[in-house]
Parts: structure tokens; sequence; C-alpha cells
């Protein structure tokens, strides 16, 4: 099939997310030594069913906004439901699985942990939330924010990395000093 399937009818409240997503976040938390600057890539995509494949990773960055090394990845999918619920499944390498439960309209998508899986090793995670909000709230952008809240390791939940990313084309690659220097 070289063609792209037609998109599922229920995805209309989230195709404006489909594509790959370049851009550059802070994040922190107090159990961390300090503030930190990050690129992330994500991508949305599907294949004619009712979800849609995500997929995001991020590099931490020096001072001079250069790479130092790979951060976070994680890979799951949104499952969406008749009413614009969203039930979304996210896994990440270092032991974590999240069941997160939310709504998707105007622009943007909330999501609420339902359930947190850890592996024996993975550091405890209790809960977290996520937000993705298209600019302007409509689904045409070229630009989304993220924020993710975290509680974890005995604190509450609170805000772990926020970003704004740009919609672009081309293959994944990790990011230079000027990969997407004008977003901050």
């Amino acid at each position: 099939m070289e063609q792209a399937p037609v998109p599922h009818a229920l995805l209309g409240p989230v195709l404006g997310f489909l594509g790959v997503w370049r851009g550059r976040g802070q994040g922190g938390y107090p159990t961390l030594d300090g503030d930190f600057a990050y690129a992330q890539e994500v991508r949305f995509s599907h294949d004619g069913r009712p979800f849609l494949r995500y997929e995001a990773r991020a590099w931490l960055l020096d001072g001079d906004g250069a790479p130092l090394r790979p951060a976070a990845r994680e890979s799951g999918w949104w499952r969406l439901q008749p009413d614009g619920r969203v039930e979304a499944l996210v896994t990440q390498p270092t032991g974590i699985t999240e069941i997160l439960v939310g709504h998707a309209g105007e622009g943007a998508v909330d999501l609420a942990a339902h359930s947190v899986a850890l592996a024996p090793t993975a550091k405890d995670v209790t809960a977290t939330r996520r937000r993705y909000t298209l600019a302007g709230g409509d689904g045409d952008s070229d630009t989304f924010t993220f924020v993710h809240e975290l509680a974890a390791v005995g604190q509450p939940l609170q805000r772990h990395l926020s970003a704004t990313l740009r919609r672009e084309v081309g293959q994944s690659t990790p990011p230079t000093s000027s990969w997407n220097s004008s977003v901050q």
C-alpha cells in the first residue's frame, strides 16, 4: 500500500496533530539537580483505524543548545472514542507504562493517568497528566504546546516538562544546535 489510508472518522478531533513535530522545552523536578533544556520530536500517525500511533523522543541540551545525550523516549497509542474521549497507552523504556484517559476537542487533548504500571526496577511514579494544545485552538496549526505533570518518588503532581513544537517534514534526526533554534 503506497497511498496513505483515509483517517477514521473518530480521529476528527485529533487530525491536527498528525505528522512530525520538533521543538524545544524546559524541564525540572524537585528530585533533580536543577532545571534543564531539551529538544523533542513527536510523531503522530494512523493506519485508518480509530487510533493514533504516538512516538516521542528527547535530547538533553547544553547551554549553547547543542545535544548532550539522548533523554526520554516513549511510544504508544491514542484510542479515540465516539464522544471525544481518549484512552492513551504510553510505554517508556525505563519500565513505566501509563494508561491515561481524557478528552480531545477544540485543538487540545487533556489526559490524566488512569493507572501507572511499573517494572520492578522503575522509579516510583504514581500519577501523570499531559496536555497537548494546537496554537490558536484549531486543527490547522503548525505549532503545538506540550505540558507534562508528574507525581513521582514521593512528590505531589506538578509540572515536569513543557515544550513548544512545530510541524516538520523529513527524516527523524538528532538535534543540532540550530535545530528549531527559533522555538524557545
